[in-house]
């Protein structure tokens, strides 16, 4: 079963905030939504923050996306989605100056 969005987010009743406001509107775990706009609000999201990310992605990246994409069947493209969001919030990552070599 899903955790409601407040799980997630710094969201408290009453707040006020956006994100109760997408709670009242699409339900407390987005039931309301289709799979193609929750993958589209994942896409949105995850573009602006890597916008807002410094560096860039070494080469390499761009062709391990495409091999993902090519490659994997749906269940593991969604897994990696879940396993990078973890990480992405959670998890320790490599900093700008620790940064590989480009290839």
């Amino acid at each position: 079963m899903s955790k409601p969005i407040g799980f997630f987010t710094s969201y408290t009743i009453n707040d006020g905030s956006l994100v109760e406001s997408l709670q009242e509107e699409y339900g407390s775990t987005f039931e309301q939504m289709t799979k193609r706009e929750k993958l589209y609000l994942i896409s949105a999201i995850a573009i602006q923050l890597c916008d807002q990310a410094p560096g860039r992605c070494r080469d390499e990246i761009y062709v391990v996306g495409h091999q993902i994409n090519s490659s994997l069947p749906k269940h593991d493209k969604e897994g990696l989605i879940e396993a990078l969001i973890n990480q992405v919030r959670w998890g320790r990552s490599l900093s700008d100056t620790e940064a590989l070599p480009m290839k």
